[in-house]
């Protein structure tokens, strides 16, 4: 089996696992109407118990099923929690990458970083690694070109703070 690595450094900040005490700032963040609607899973609003339910998964992670990290910058004085990324594994050794980052800290370069640090860590060793963000995101489509993801087409993802499906783009990067 895999060794998953537990704490990823990136250049500003870490990757590092899932706490309970991240929950306020998870809730708030996430909470955020702005986030919300740019994910295919996170409710808005956010219903009570939502934040720790989804800790409670992250912490549980048996195996490679799914991974989850949060962008910490307080070991270099920045907020303990900017954002989220996570990898859920697909099968033939590849896996779909989603994440976000807080409104606060929009266009910093953060979600690129985060990406490109999970990339070059690839801690699930996958040999190609999915994506898809929302055609009115165009941001977070210049992070995942920005970080290698080639662009595959066109699709349709339910959005549950939405309650409809949203047109999206699909991304590709083929991993060493």
């Amino acid at each position: 089996m895999l060794q998953v690595l537990d704490v990823i450094e990136a250049a500003r900040f870490m990757l590092r696992p899932v706490r309970v005490s991240d929950a306020g700032l998870i809730a708030m963040y996430s909470g955020d109407a702005r986030v919300a609607e740019a994910t295919s899973s996170i409710p808005h609003p956010l219903p009570p118990g939502a934040t720790e339910a989804f800790i409670a998964r992250a912490m549980g992670a048996s195996g490679v099923a799914e991974r989850v990290w949060v962008m910490d910058g307080l070991a270099v004085g920045l907020p303990e929690v900017l954002g989220v990324i996570s990898l859920k594994q697909m099968d033939r050794d590849q896996s779909e990458i989603g994440y976000w980052v807080a409104p606060a800290f929009w266009n910093t370069g953060y979600a690129s970083e985060a990406v490109e640090a999970l990339m070059a860590a690839n801690p699930l060793g996958n040999k190609a690694i999915f994506a898809q963000v929302f055609q009115d995101n165009p941001g977070s489509a210049r992070v995942l070109t920005n970080c290698g993801f080639s662009y595959l087409g066109d699709a349709e993802s339910f959005s549950v703070a939405r309650n409809a499906r949203v047109q999206t783009w699909t991304y590709l990067r083929k991993m060493g």
